[in-house]
């Protein structure tokens, strides 16, 4: 009578399982509808052109600023701007650039990389915008801290009539910064990669992914206590190191077949626009899987980098969109198509049934036997918990929001524990699950950033001019000219 009772039940948790599976599923194709991806794309083609072109004109400028050229010692906020950068890229150079560059392929064909992309370029104009008015609209605390993002774009820029798409941001992005992804990959890679192939692991699968979940759990939990100093802090240290480490890997697997290299590129060219892709050869669906997993990568126009950056020490907005803009450019355009090479001239991607990091791991281990899943693992490690300790701020912004600043140490604790079921839910409901949150964040990102641009264009010409004219100093030169004076 038990056996028949646990075989009944299992059969019921597996059914329920499965209608989970479709519902959210369902929840993200409906929010990546075309409506979206015309939000989307067409925002930031209008950000773009409306700029004047500003992201590739003033590409030299910003990285002055992001190296602290400008930077104004008394200027008011909580980082600096390369903090904001390291931190905001902190979560957008993670599992994305390495899971979601796979899962792309697989979906699409290696043409969805250049949708990404396009993506990733009108995603520079879309950032600069978002992460202008993030600094422009700051929330003032009792305490006297400043804090930005969408919530504080929308209340404060529009009026307080529109709280409620402000409230529908913070609510999708309680859930869309959730770390379940992250745990998910890294669980997976720890898992497939090196402990069962050395025979450690447990008749019950499930069983190792919950041990795995709650040791990554332990480690992201001792910095993300320590508030956002410390997360910043870490970021600032690990995000160049793992993007440089990155590099090497990839670029020796490039050189090792780069003869293949020109091929790979005509490939992804080609197969943009041919329809080949592995979802029934659509080139909507191309597009459409290029401009998801482009704003899982460096997430322009979904809301995060505007929280990360509207707490920079800075007191010219232009300024902070000009470093956010960089983001797109080095998370997507450089450390995607490193991915996307090392999948396609490997060739792993044909006839595999391997999903996400498990892909980009074959192609490693193509490359550099025995070693390559060693050193994937390593990257994977140290882009999953970067973008972990990152996703925990985001989120408690989120909360406070909602719920009251004196409230947001709470969220630590659901944050924490969304890190042990993430390892042990299946890919496929936490990729729909965060996908589709990541798309109703985007609705009042956008819809908020579009109402508001004629603003953050008055306040770029005046910055250039000033600039022009030179009452915009750079502070390298005036601490040399006091040394030189002195």
């Amino acid at each position: 009578m038990d056996t028949i009772f646990l075989i009944n039940t299992v059969k019921q948790t597996d059914f329920e399982m499965h209608k989970i599976e479709e519902l959210v599923a369902g929840y993200s194709d409906l929010m990546w509808g075309m409506p979206l991806l015309v939000l989307l794309l067409g925002g930031g083609l209008f950000f773009f052109i409306y700029s004047s072109f500003l992201p590739l004109k003033a590409f030299k400028h910003a990285i002055d600023v992001l190296r602290g050229a400008y930077d104004d010692p008394e200027a008011e906020g909580q980082i600096s701007h390369f903090g904001a950068l390291a931190s905001s890229m902190a979560a957008t150079v993670g599992m994305g650039n390495i899971s979601g560059v796979a899962l792309a392929i697989m979906a699409g064909g290696p043409g969805a990389l250049f949708w990404m992309w396009v993506s990733a370029l009108l995603g520079m104009g879309t950032k600069f915008f978002t992460c202008t008015l993030s600094v422009m609209y700051r929330k003032v605390h009792k305490d006297g801290k400043l804090e930005g993002g969408p919530m504080y774009i929308i209340t404060q820029g529009l009026g307080e009539k529109w709280k409620p798409l402000a409230g529908l941001f913070a609510v999708a992005g309680l859930i869309g910064t959730l770390p379940m992804f992250e745990s998910n990959q890294v669980t997976q890679v720890v898992r497939e990669m090196v402990l069962e192939p050395n025979g450690i692991a447990t008749e019950n699968p499930v069983v190792l992914k919950l041990i795995l979940g709650i040791g990554v759990a332990i480690l992201v939990g001792v910095v993300i206590f320590g508030g956002l100093q410390r997360i910043v802090t870490v970021a600032e240290r690990m995000v160049p190191a793992m993007v440089v480490l990155y590099m090497l890997c990839v670029g020796y697997i490039i050189l090792v077949d780069f003869d293949q290299v020109p091929a790979s590129f005509a490939l992804i060219f080609s197969d943009a626009f041919s329809g080949n892709a592995v979802l029934g050869g659509a080139l909507g669906s191309i597009i459409v899987i290029g401009a998801k997993r482009a704003a899982f990568s460096n997430e322009a126009g979904i809301g995060t980098a505007p929280m990360m950056h509207g707490d920079a020490k800075n007191h010219e907005p232009v300024q902070e969109g000009l470093v956010a803009m960089l983001g797109p450019a080095i998370d997507t355009i450089l450390v995607c198509t490193l991915t996307a090479l090392a999948i396609i001239i490997t060739g792993v991607w044909k006839g595999s049934d391997a999903q996400g990091v498990t892909l980009t791991a074959q192609a490693f281990e193509s490359a550099m036997p025995t070693v390559g899943t060693y050193l994937l693992v390593l990257c994977v490690a140290i882009f999953s918990f970067t973008t972990l300790f990152t996703f925990s701020h985001y989120g408690s912004k989120c909360w406070g929001f909602l719920f009251g600043e004196e409230t947001k140490h709470w969220y630590n604790y659901i944050y924490i524990a969304t890190i042990i079921l993430g390892s042990v839910f299946t890919v496929d409901v936490v990729i729909n699950l965060i996908d589709g949150c990541y798309a109703t964040m985007a609705v009042p990102t956008m819809l908020s950033t579009l109402l508001l641009a004629p603003r953050v264009r008055k306040a770029t010409k005046h910055y250039l001019s000033r600039l022009k004219s030179g009452e915009i100093k750079r502070f390298d030169q005036q601490e040399k000219k006091k040394e030189v004076m002195a």
